[in-house]
């Protein structure tokens, strides 16, 4: 096969699968699926047909912060130790509430929830791999510099199976359950906002005033940058309310004995930046108030642990986050 002939064929499977009489099955589902679920297949272009599920509940991802750096920084010896011990811990303590690993890709887990208990085994879970995270893996690093990210959301999902059968050891590698939808995207995202310090860098136009002296016996200009407010003491504020738009670059002239005087408005870009300090687990507010719902005695709540985050941290979503680790730990 050349790659005219691959062009070809991709193409007329690709408008096969698109083509309005393929057929895609749905079915609903309350557990989480696996990779060997029959109600749920490959595309198969000579029936035309796939079959997918839904399912509602609350999904976890939890990764390394700074594994760049810690990849710079340590032998691979070391490196090969530390991602063995926690994928290997963190996906045996995920079970633990109940919860299904269901994509390791690198230093980043993925745990889905049965839909009954799920707001409470959520969280749950969360606190489990916070506590193991820097109660017991980080103790085997001097620096402390070990510490994770995790992040929960909820509701629908579909679940579909994408890539191509293959024989022999490729057979596992080339497919997965792909998971599509909001909450995987958005736990997915504060995964990545968890236990960081945001920098906000913000810019925006001030107006300020441009003066120019031509001074007769030097014969020569001076320009200076005022402060508007600073420029009004100047006893000049009947020419500014002459203007009757925000940005009026019209000079305005004067005259003296000794010198030419003009000035103008102008614009400035001004930058300024804040910093965020991020919980090591963070939450929907959805979630949160379902685990209050499912588990109102848990001490975390009764003692105030969950604290809503700063407004900005994600646009159009309330975020609760907090470090809480099971007293076990200590």
């Amino acid at each position: 096969m050349d790659i005219f002939d691959l062009k070809k064929l991709l193409e007329e499977e690709m408008k096969n699968i698109l083509s309005s009489d393929f057929s895609i099955t749905i079915t609903d589902t309350s557990t989480v699926p696996s990779i060997t679920d029959s109600d749920i297949t490959f595309p198969n272009l000579d029936t035309k047909s796939q079959k997918a599920k839904r399912i509602e509940t609350c999904i976890l991802y939890i990764d390394i912060r700074k594994s760049t750096e810690l990849n710079l920084s340590h032998k691979p010896i070391t490196l090969t130790r530390l991602y063995s011990s926690f994928v290997r811990s963190m996906a045996k303590a995920a079970e633990f509430y109940g919860g299904k690993v269901r994509n390791i890709i690198g230093d980043r887990l993925m745990v889905v929830f049965d839909r009954e208990n799920c707001y409470k085994n959520a969280v749950n879970t969360a606190i489990l791999l916070n506590s193991l995270a820097t109660r017991i893996l980080n103790k085997h690093f001097k620096n402390n510099e070990v510490k994770c990210g995790i992040g929960i959301d909820y509701g629908k999902m579909l679940v579909s199976k994408a890539g191509i059968r293959k024989n022999g050891a490729d057979n596992t590698p080339y497919k997965s359950l792909v998971w599509l939808g909001r909450p995987a995207n958005i736990a997915s995202k504060l995964t990545d906002l968890a236990n960081k310090t945001i920098i906000n860098e913000i810019s925006y136009q001030y107006p300020y005033i441009v003066e120019g002296y031509y001074y007769r016996r030097l014969k020569e200009w001076g320009w200076y940058d005022v402060e508007i407010e600073q420029f009004l003491n100047k006893n000049l504020k009947k020419e500014l309310e002459t203007r009757t738009e925000q940005y009026d670059y019209r000079p305005v002239y004067r005259h003296s004995d000794d010198n030419f005087q003009t000035f103008f408005l102008n614009t400035k870009t001004k930058s300024e930046s804040s910093s965020i300090e991020t919980s090591p687990i963070l939450m929907t507010k959805e979630v949160y108030d379902g685990f209050v719902r499912e588990n109102p005695d848990a001490d975390s709540i009764k003692n105030g642990w969950w604290k809503k985050q700063d407004d900005s941290l994600l646009e159009g979503y309330d975020i609760y986050g907090g470090d809480v680790y099971f007293k076990a730990f200590d």
